[in-house]
């Protein structure tokens, strides 16, 4: 059984999803069905981790936070696991190439596998696969919109932030303050 909070942030409503275990899915407004799944659901504004997942997204927009401290659910093969288990150690404010990350769990032929798992992480934001970027230092693919991507990665560098709004994203503009519905 899974449990569910809708939080409007800087980027858009989310979707925080846990489990018994801890959280499992941070979803984006418009995120591709196919991408996770978390079935059966039932809302529960006040779970505990979804309450304070939402708190700890709220102080990482105010630019307060640097890292979370959440117990996580990572529903995935073991590759897949190995994979967000390298993007949640990625520092606040650097990031990785594919080939790095590849290299880092022991894989280094494995860049495709290794682009193919961070596009499936469930846990975007807190499993930063935001911080993944091309080996050409240049923005690839991301669930949320690169715009969104480029916005995150100016929040954690303290450069001027992108409108994550902007050229056809899902989400919308917005202070750095988040609301919990």
């Amino acid at each position: 059984m899974y449990y569910f909070k809708l939080t409007v942030t800087p980027v858009g409503e989310l979707k925080l999803v846990a489990s018994e275990r801890g959280l499992a899915g941070i979803l984006w407004e418009n995120d591709d069905p196919h991408r996770t799944r978390f079935l059966p659901q039932t809302r529960d504004d006040d779970h505990p981790i979804l309450v304070e997942t939402a708190r700890q997204l709220g102080e990482y927009f105010a630019g307060a936070r640097r890292g979370f401290e959440l117990p996580l659910d990572f529903a995935g093969t073991d590759f897949q696991k190995k994979v967000w288990q390298a993007l949640v150690a990625i520092p606040f404010g650097e990031t990785r190439s594919y080939s790095q990350i590849a290299r880092e769990i022991g894989h280094p032929l494995a860049v495709r596998a290794v682009g193919a798992a961070n596009g499936r992480n469930p846990l975007s934001i807190v499993a930063p696969c935001h911080r993944v970027i091309g080996a050409n230092g240049k923005l690839t693919g991301f669930a949320g919109g690169l715009t969104v991507k480029a916005f995150l990665l100016a929040l954690e560098t303290s450069q001027p932030l992108p409108q994550p709004g902007e050229q056809g994203t899902q989400g919308r503009a917005g202070g750095a303050v988040m609301q919990a519905d």
